[in-house]
């Protein structure tokens, strides 16, 4: 039945296809060419990578760094056919994969992160969801708060209280990264209160914790920029975002530096207290 069905739409597609002018034909392969091209030169080399990964000499991984930070220049520069969306996607999956392979990043480093992100945001600076990556990698696995945070100011241009939804968050974030990467006390206390403001245009109850806790963090700043509590409230946010070990067990040592506590419920929950008042 298969078969028949498959044979009777190619017959009428043939059919269709022989009603066109050879000039629109030609036109039609042209687009259709060219956006193969495009996904092909666009779509992740997903493969390719997990197997280079097996080899593990240094000047290898080197080459393969250098080539994926050229293929990701590249990327920014390419048409994407109305794509843009559905192409950042794909880069935030080869990140995933490039992320995940600890036994590689663990010798060659976390180099390239930057520029995942940097490619994936400029193509779709409203994906919330790689803010999150952007964080937690840039800053802590990369080690380039400046860019990291350089790279958040850059989206939030494209971005309104509501669009994306709660997007607020992104304030929290480049918040969190300027007072405990950057130690920037005047910009972490602006982020947090126009996250704070930006979180008050909600009013479903995470929203509003969100503007209470945002809100008594810059308040915080403003009266000791020294602050345990509003360090506190930062790492507390790093390990409530956490995406790996390393991450989870450096946030755990910070809120306990401030006087904090960290226990793990039986379920594997962290529950945290904050430290006596500065």
């Amino acid at each position: 039945m298969s078969v028949s069905i498959q044979n009777s739409l190619g017959d009428k597609f043939r059919a269709k296809l022989s009603q066109l002018s050879p000039t629109l034909i030609v036109q039609v392969g042209w687009i259709l060419g060219a956006f193969a091209i495009v996904i092909h030169m666009q779509t992740p080399q997903l493969a390719t990578l997990k197997h280079q990964s097996k080899n593990m000499d240094k000047d290898v991984l080197a080459r393969e760094e250098a080539q994926i930070k050229a293929r990701l220049s590249i990327a920014k520069v390419l048409p994407t056919f109305g794509y843009k969306n559905t192409i950042a996607n794909w880069y935030f999956l080869d990140f995933v994969q490039y992320f995940g392979d600890t036994k590689v990043r663990q010798k060659a480093g976390y180099g390239a992160t930057l520029d995942y992100f940097d490619t994936i945001l400029d193509l779709d600076p409203r994906f919330l969801y790689g803010y999150y990556y952007l964080s937690s990698t840039g800053s802590l696995y990369a080690g380039e708060p400046e860019r990291t945070v350089d790279l958040m100011n850059r989206g939030l241009k494209s971005l309104s209280p509501k669009v994306p939804e709660r997007s607020y968050y992104i304030w929290r974030l480049k918040g969190v990264d300027e007072l405990i990467f950057l130690g920037d006390v005047t910009a972490a206390r602006n982020s947090m209160q126009t996250a704070a403001n930006w979180a008050r245009e909600y009013t479903d109850p995470q929203s509003l914790t969100a503007a209470q806790v945002s809100q008594a963090t810059a308040n915080f700043l403003a009266r000791n920029p020294n602050s345990k509590q509003a360090r506190f409230d930062a790492w507390s946010m790093v390990l409530s975002t956490a995406i790996d070990d390393l991450a989870i067990e450096r946030a755990i040592a910070e809120i306990r530096a401030t006087g904090g506590k960290v226990t793990i419920s039986p379920t594997g929950e962290y529950n945290v207290v904050p430290p006596a008042k500065d």
